[in-house]
């Protein structure tokens, strides 16, 4: 399964006030695995950015001013994202802006669910922890995620972030760690050798019931179905 887990930072809230993307993150995620294949884009706007969007991800239009329009990263984009299950948090924003994006180069690129299936991590996360808070920080010290150098929002590292968060959500262990040592570092998760035992050990000491025992034994189950009003099982298949 190709996995890509995704977010985006934008000039404001709602894209039909004509609100744009500049910056989409991408990270993969194969069969559970973080590839470490990310796609990272900035992108110019070609409009001013909300200062309450600029306080929320630090990103300004100078920043962005020698970056290409989503016209000229859109192919790049679709190419690395097309029949892949998107993983994203509060999918509804995201998938609104990326579509939004996508109709304004013309009717050819269609949409982002008619290329991909979407998993929204927040209505899942609503789901498993219902009454609980479940933004991406609430999550992380939910699920032991380590988010500390996270100051400002950033598409790259938000997905970077999720992607462990999702990975754990699930249930999915994305390192083993064996005498208490870390099992990965930069997000790629490794997983440690496990220990096997010596070729040479000494042989397990086997104690068999003695007749006593079995007796005894046979008694006491003789006992409970004679309680229950019904023959022992193999009596009742020995007649």
């Amino acid at each position: 399964m190709r996995q890509i887990v995704l977010d985006t930072e934008t000039t404001g809230l709602e894209p039909a006030a004509g609100h744009r993307i500049i910056e989409i993150g991408c990270v993969e995620v194969m069969n559970r695995r973080i590839t470490g294949n990310n796609l990272h884009l900035y992108i110019n706007p070609e409009r001013e950015i909300d200062q309450g969007a600029m306080e929320v991800h630090g990103i300004t239009l100078e920043f962005l001013a020698d970056k290409p329009v989503f016209a000229q990263v859109a192919e790049e984009f679709v190419n690395f994202i097309d029949g892949a299950e998107l993983v994203i948090h509060n999918a509804p924003f995201d998938v609104g802006f990326i579509n939004h994006e996508l109709k304004l180069l013309g009717a050819r690129w269609g949409t982002v669910e008619q290329r991909c299936r979407v998993l929204d991590t927040l209505r899942l996360a609503r789901e498993m922890h219902p009454g609980q808070k479940n933004s991406l920080d609430a999550l992380c010290r939910r699920y032991d995620v380590d988010n500390g150098h996270r100051e400002l929002h950033g598409a790259l590292l938000d997905s970077e972030i999720l992607a462990d968060v999702y990975l754990a959500m699930t249930g999915g262990q994305t390192n083993l760690s064996l005498g208490g040592q870390d099992g990965g570092s930069g997000g790629q998760r490794q997983a440690e050798a496990i220990r096997r035992l010596s070729a040479d050990r000494p042989s397990l000491r086997v104690v068999s019931a003695g007749g006593d025992d079995l007796q005894r034994h046979l008694d006491k189950l003789r006992s409970m179905a004679e309680q229950n009003g019904q023959p022992t099982l193999w009596e009742t298949e020995e007649s």
